[in-house]
């Protein structure tokens, strides 16, 4: 197992990979290039054998920009972790997979995002702090 897995992160990246869904073709580049091996196959709800699109497990991304570079059909996009929720929310993605994983996806990204509220207040805190001394 990998050093930390199954713990809560501590510090966020700036910025998170969000796939827009209906731009993906599944064409596995950026599963190719995923240091951290983040990103993963969604398969068709009707023909699993035929690829719909790739989603990344937020909780695992490290922010490296590798996938969104080396995406051939332009479907991911760096998101402030700030705003990671809206991002997700408005994804896309087939019709049957977006209905049955919504929640579940939204309310990573939402903690995730609260997570990075919470880093931004601190880290504005203590510079306010250091301005002061």
């Amino acid at each position: 197992m990998a050093k930390g897995a199954g713990k809560a992160r501590k510090k966020l990246p700036k910025q998170l990979a969000v796939v827009r869904a209906d731009n993906c073709t599944g064409c596995e580049a950026c599963i190719e290039v995923c240091p951290v091996d983040c990103i993963y196959k969604v398969p068709g709800e009707d023909l699993p054998s035929l690829q719909s699109f790739v989603d990344i497990d937020l909780e695992r991304c490290i922010g490296c920009e590798l996938c969104e570079r080396w995406c051939p059909w332009d479907a991911i996009d760096m998101v402030d972790s700030v705003a990671i929720a809206d991002a997700v929310a408005d994804k896309g993605g087939p019709p049957e997979f977006v209905a049955k994983n919504h929640e579940r996806l939204v309310a990573v990204a939402k903690s995730l995002q609260d997570l990075a509220l919470e880093q931004k207040a601190a880290a504005e805190a203590a510079a306010a702090a250091k301005k002061k001394t």
